[in-house]
C-alpha cells in the first residue's frame, strides 16, 4: 500500500483534522488503512488519526459505515484486519454512547454477532509479530466487550461469558505475554461496574471458567490454563483496587472471592 504523502504531514502536524478533505472520504482511507500489514500505516497513522477523530466527532456522520466495514473484517484472511476491526468498532461504540444519535441501535446488533463469533473462535491470538506489529487479538476484542456492554445493556451477560469462553479457549497456542489478560480484566471490571446486574449476573459467567478446569490434574500447564489463571489473577486486583475515575463494581467482592477460589486450585498454597 502506498502512503499517501499527505498523511505524512497530518502525523507531523499532530492530527489536526484536515478541513479540506470530507468525512465520507477520510473514512474510506482510514478503513482501507487499518488493514494494511505495515505497521506504520496501519497503527501509527490510521489508528491515532482514526481514534482521535471520532472521539472529537469530525467522523460522526460515517460512523455506521466505519462500524460496517470494521464488522465485514471478522472474516478477512489476514490476522492483522480481523484484529483492528474490533478495535475501530470499540471507538465507534464509545463515540455512540457519548453522542447519542451518532451510531443506531440496529448496526450494534447488526456487529455483535459477527464480532461475538469472531472474538470466540480467532485462532491467532498474537499480541505482536516482528513484521506486523501489533495484533492483539485478545486485548483489542476485550475493548469492543466493554463498548459493546455500553451500546446493548441487556447483552452484558453474554459479553461475561464471551470474555470467559475467549479466556478458557482450549485450542489457544499462545500464552498470554503482552498484557492481554490486564485487558481481559479491565473489560470485564467495566461491564460489571454497569448498575443493574444481580449478583448471580455478576458471577455467573464464572461457571464457564469452573467447567473448563474440572479434571485438571497434575503435569505441565497448558497454555489456555495458563491464560486463565493469569486473568484470574488480574481480575482479582482490578475488582479489589477498582478502575481510576470508575471504582469498584458493585458485586465486585462477590466475583472476586470467586475468582480467588478457582485460583486455589494451582496455588493450593493460599490463605
Amino acid at each position: 500500500m502506498t502512503l499517501d504523502p499527505d498523511w505524512l504531514t497530518i502525523a507531523e502536524d499532530g492530527f489536526r483534522f484536515p478541513d479540506t478533505v470530507t468525512a465520507s472520504r477520510m473514512g474510506e482511507e482510514l478503513s482501507a488503512m487499518l488493514a494494511s500489514p505495515d505497521p506504520v500505516i496501519r497503527d501509527d497513522y490510521a489508528y491515532s488519526a482514526a481514534a482521535r477523530w471520532i472521539e472529537e466527532g469530525h467522523l460522526d456522520e460515517v460512523l455506521e459505515d466505519l462500524g460496517d466495514r470494521a464488522a465485514g473484517r471478522f472474516g478477512h484472511a489476514e490476522i492483522q484486519a480481523r484484529t483492528f476491526a474490533p478495535l475501530l468498532l470499540a471507538r465507534v461504540l464509545t463515540r455512540g454512547h457519548r453522542a447519542p444519535g451518532t451510531v443506531p441501535k440496529a448496526a450494534v446488533e447488526r456487529w455483535y454477532d459477527p464480532y461475538a463469533s469472531w472474538y470466540a473462535s480467532e485462532h491467532d491470538t498474537r499480541g505482536w509479530d516482528d513484521t506486523l506489529g501489533w495484533l492483539h487479538a485478545v486485548a483489542h476484542g476485550a475493548d469492543a466487550a466493554a463498548a459493546f456492554a455500553l451500546a446493548l445493556p441487556a447483552r452484558r451477560t453474554d459479553l461475561l461469558e464471551l470474555c470467559a469462553r475467549r479466556m478458557t479457549a482450549a485450542d489457544a497456542d499462545h500464552r498470554y505475554e503482552q498484557l492481554e489478560d490486564a485487558r481481559l480484566a479491565r473489560a470485564l471490571t467495566r461491564i460489571l461496574l454497569a448498575p443493574g446486574l444481580t449478583a448471580d449476573q455478576a458471577a455467573g459467567w464464572l461457571a464457564v471458567v469452573e467447567e473448563a478446569l474440572e479434571g485438571g490434574g497434575p503435569g505441565p500447564v497448558p497454555p489456555w490454563a495458563f491464560n486463565t489463571f493469569a486473568t484470574l489473577q488480574s481480575l482479582h486486583l482490578h475488582l479489589t483496587l477498582g478502575l481510576a475515575g470508575e471504582g469498584v463494581p458493585p458485586h465486585g467482592s462477590l466475583v472476586a472471592s470467586r475468582a480467588a477460589a478457582l485460583l486455589r486450585l494451582p496455588y493450593g498454597w493460599l490463605a
